[in-house]
């Protein structure tokens, strides 16, 4: 058996980028992977027929703010953080009705694209900053022990073809990917601080 596999029981997806998202849900669906996931992404796999399990419903926490808020919440993040092997961490879930989650996908609001745009208005543009989105692949990141963590379409295939050979991800394909979102989320906010230091001048 490979180093450090582990089997893909249940998935976060939440992605701007609908690329790849069908052909990624339908290798979960046939390994039996339960899919969780919000907003337009849960509705997209829906009319495509897959089962999907609003993170609202999960956590009893609505969506609110106008999509501001969606995925912040203990419940998500618990079971993405969780240290599978530490006592306190599986006591602390267990007493918190937490699910582990072993893959989030997500990738990030397109802010470049829309700054880029001559037309955009800088109220625009802050509707554009990700928060939860970068938390989770942050968090996964952080936890790839035990989490694997897709921030790009391009991604995906690997996954299928290691969900296909070997059943699972093993911990150099997450820890590789973990460098991956890292890097993501770290050019996702050097274009953020980028721009407001461009408005900065604009503006004021």
């Amino acid at each position: 058996m490979s180093e450090g596999l582990i089997q893909i029981q249940r998935a976060l997806i939440s992605v701007s980028n609908k690329e790849g998202l069908f052909e990624l849900a339908a290798e979960l669906a046939a390994k039996g992977v339960e899919i969780y996931s919000t907003g337009g992404t849960a509705s997209a796999l829906r009319a495509a027929g897959y089962t999907v399990i609003d993170v609202a419903e999960y956590t009893q926490f609505p969506e609110m703010m106008h999509g501001r808020l969606k995925t912040l919440h203990p419940k998500v993040f618990g079971g993405i953080l969780a240290r599978r092997e530490e006592a306190d961490d599986v006591a602390a879930m267990r007493e918190h009705g937490i699910l582990p989650f072993d893959l989030i996908v997500v990738n990030l609001y397109p802010f470049e694209v829309t700054v880029a745009r001559p037309e955009c208005k800088f109220e625009e543009a802050i509707e554009q900053i990700d928060i939860g989105g970068p938390s989770l692949l942050r968090a996964a990141a952080k936890n790839h022990a035990h989490v694997a963590v897709l921030c790009e379409p391009c991604q995906y295939q690997e996954l299928i073809e290691s969900l296909k050979e070997r059943g699972g991800t093993t911990l150099a394909m997450r820890r590789k990917l973990a460098a991956d979102a890292f890097g993501y989320t770290g050019c996702y906010d050097a274009a953020i601080a980028a721009y407001f230091a461009e408005q900065v001048n604009i503006a004021f």
